[in-house]
């Protein structure tokens, strides 16, 4: 008989990244990646890159992209002054953990790459298509699982999804009536996207 397997209690929330300052520190691999993770889900991005050594893909993004920092010097606390969110992806394990205890000492929410006791929240695959965001979340144990469902849905998820949205948002917009009963004609419309035939 197998044991029942703890439960995901993460609380999912959609960041608003140009209205924000993140810091990432770490210059190398894993830095370029979180970089690229985060411009995936907003291009306009506020983003200040601490690290002595810092990747030419790197260099490159920052080169057209303005609201890309790059600092080149050993991280110090002074660096977290106006961040409202930290990534640290160096390769040092003592580095990482002095990261999280300045940002954990001035209540910044802090992310240590592939090191979960050192994190407040997880970077999760995200599925986009127009407005709609699908974020997953196997709360640390697998991004790898994250990363091939997240490819499940893109190619299930139609084409015109996005259509369908603008089309519900204009239908909103020209509803009568209190909240409540916008939502009775919201759900009556949108009750056919999981409506399931009953097999004969």
């Amino acid at each position: 008989m197998s044991q029942r397997s703890e439960e995901n209690h993460l609380f999912p929330v959609f960041l608003k990244l140009d209205k924000i300052q993140t810091l990432v520190v770490g210059g190398g691999y894993v830095g370029w990646e979180k970089l690229g993770a985060l411009l995936k889900n907003d291009h306009k991005a506020n983003v200040k890159i601490v690290a002595p050594e810092i990747r030419q893909e790197i260099r490159e993004i920052a080169a057209v992209r303005s609201t890309i920092e790059l600092v080149e010097k050993e991280y110090d606390p002074s660096d977290l002054e106006g961040i409202d969110l930290v990534i640290g992806t160096t390769n040092f394990y003592e580095v990482n953990q002095q990261i999280y205890r300045d940002a954990k000492a001035k209540g910044i929410l802090v992310n240590v790459a592939d090191t979960p006791e050192l994190c407040d929240f997880y970077l999760g695959s995200t599925v986009k298509k127009g407005n709609l965001k699908i974020g997953i979340s196997t709360n640390g144990k697998s991004p790898t699982f994250a990363k091939r469902l997240r490819a499940i849905l893109e190619e299930v998820l139609p084409a015109h999804t996005d259509d369908i949205l603008q089309n519900l948002a204009a239908i909103r917009k020209g509803l009568k009536g209190d909240f409540e009963k916008k939502m009775e004609v919201l759900n009556e419309i949108t009750a056919s996207f999981v409506h399931h035939k009953k097999e004969n």
